[in-house]
């Protein structure tokens, strides 16, 4: 997946995709919004649009006062974009608490009351179907209006299409992989550039760590609030195995199924590797680890992020490996889409703005000099959406910015595993898994085929097979 495309005609590539972007044409209003001229563009998705006609686009998901620099980052690409789009006026939203919470997510949809552009989690398109939510955005969406647009994964893209419709743009992705501390992999003399690869490898790791002592554990996992079930499907994934199969049923009540469970008893009670206090949720194995008390946890390359800023911990004391068996890893991320019934010229403006913020190279979100000079992170290995010259030179422009040790990832990167979309109902199906998770992690007794078997059960019950 890691191209080797020649630097310099990365470079020349990114100079002509650059110019291409200024050159390619915004978008108006459609004259929804009263406080907006009449569109006197044409309606054609391939049509320039009429710099005469003014769209004002509501986004949310605007960094919140906070985030400081990140708002300030926010406002000056608003300024940057303006210079060729001063027609476009940029109505950007705060969202109190996190960007999107299910419960006002669905509240907004079924109100109508989404802003033009919104921000979804790569499992919701459904959900926006379903509430009629999102415009087609495919006519609109070409080589002219998102330069980079060949060069962006083929499977992050069409994470956002329905029956050969785009509906949304991308703004971020991870695969999840194995997520060390390297400074217990060396206080255990373990390898920490040579993260385990196999879960009898994690478990023969996690015993030497646990055997540090003070508390230390050697594995961590969740177990409750639907993130013991995420886990144990990115787990699964990695294994080869499924959750739901193409029958559309429960398909990790076998063989792979009982693995996991079996490697999770061995590793609880058997080896004592994985620490006393269970029925952890996501937040408590990041605490544990930036304080040292934790060896490994599968995670995405995110989870640094949170620990360095919110945590006090350092970037140099991490790294990460491949998902343990490598078959295929839990794929995830976000993007935005456009509301239904918005006008040609609101779709254009969309597109321009979400071309310039997160899917130009050097842009946006992809400015790392600035992000770096701003105290934010540069370095991690995700997003990574692009492929061919657009990631190398992204690449290139990552690493000359980066605060933090990119070598510290490179089994990661160098071992490439193909993402696999989270299977449907997903939040549901975790939530039934949950309970495999902290059954077996809970009760030295459980029985393993009866939490599989009663899962099997409730998860077919919620896929509507019962």
């Amino acid at each position: 997946m890691r191209t080797n495309v020649r630097r310099n005609v990365a470079a020349a590539l990114v100079s002509a995709l650059a110019v291409t972007a200024l050159a390619a044409c915004g978008t108006s209003s459609s004259g929804d919004d009263p406080k907006e001229q009449p569109s006197g563009g044409s309606t054609d998705a391939s049509a320039p649009l009429d710099p005469k006609t003014k769209v004002t686009l509501s986004i949310d998901c605007m960094p919140p006062a906070a985030k400081a620099a990140e708002l300030k980052e926010w406002k000056e690409d608003v300024a940057e974009f303006n210079k060729t789009y001063p027609n476009v006026t940029i109505d950007g939203r705060s969202t109190p608490g996190q960007c999107l919470e299910p419960p006002r997510f669905t509240a907004m949809l079924k109100a109508k009351s989404q802003p033009d552009v919104f921000y979804t989690y790569f499992t919701d398109l459904q959900q926006v179907l379903d509430n009629d939510g999102a415009e087609d955005i495919s006519a609109y969406v070409t080589p002219a209006s998102v330069p980079a647009l060949g060069d962006i994964d083929k499977n992050v893209l069409d994470v956002l299409r329905k029956d050969g419709k785009l509906y949304g743009l991308p703004t971020s992705n991870y695969t999840m992989g194995l997520l060390i501390n390297r400074k217990l992999f060396r206080d255990a003399g373990l390898d920490p550039d040579s993260p385990p690869r196999s879960w009898n490898e994690v478990r023969a790791a996690a015993k030497k760590i646990a055997a540090l002592g003070n508390g230390t554990a050697g594995f961590g996992e969740y177990s409750v609030e639907n993130t013991g079930g995420w886990h144990y499907t990115a787990t699964m994934y990695g294994l080869g195995g499924d959750i739901v199969g193409a029958d559309g049923k429960a398909a990790f009540n076998n063989a792979t199924g009982r693995q996991i469970v079996d490697n999770l008893r061995a590793m609880r009670w058997d080896d004592d590797s994985m620490g006393r206090t269970q029925l952890l949720k996501w937040g408590d194995l990041q605490k544990q680890m930036a304080s040292d008390k934790l060896g490994m946890f599968l995670a995405a390359p995110d989870d640094i992020t949170y620990m360095v800023q919110q945590l006090g911990a350092k970037y140099e004391n991490f790294g990460m490996g491949p998902i343990p068996g490598g078959a295929s890893t839990l794929a995830g991320g976000n993007g935005y889409v456009i509301k239904k019934g918005s006008s040609p010229d609101k779709v254009k403006a969309a597109v321009a703005w979400l071309n310039f913020k997160t899917l130009a190279v050097g842009k946006g979100q992809f400015r790392y000099d600035r992000s770096k000079a701003d105290g934010l992170p540069v370095g991690l290995p995700q997003p990574a959406f692009f492929t061919g010259a657009s990631r190398t030179e992204d690449d290139r422009l990552k690493a000359a910015s980066a605060t933090m040790p990119v070598a510290n990832f490179k089994s990661f990167l160098d071992n490439p595993v193909p993402g696999k979309a989270e299977p449907p109902k997903a939040q549901e199906v975790y939530k039934v898994l949950d309970k495999v998770m902290s059954g077996v992690l809970t009760n030295k007794d459980a029985d393993p085929a009866q939490l599989l078997g009663d899962a099997e059960k409730a998860v077919n019950q919620v896929l509507g097979n019962q």
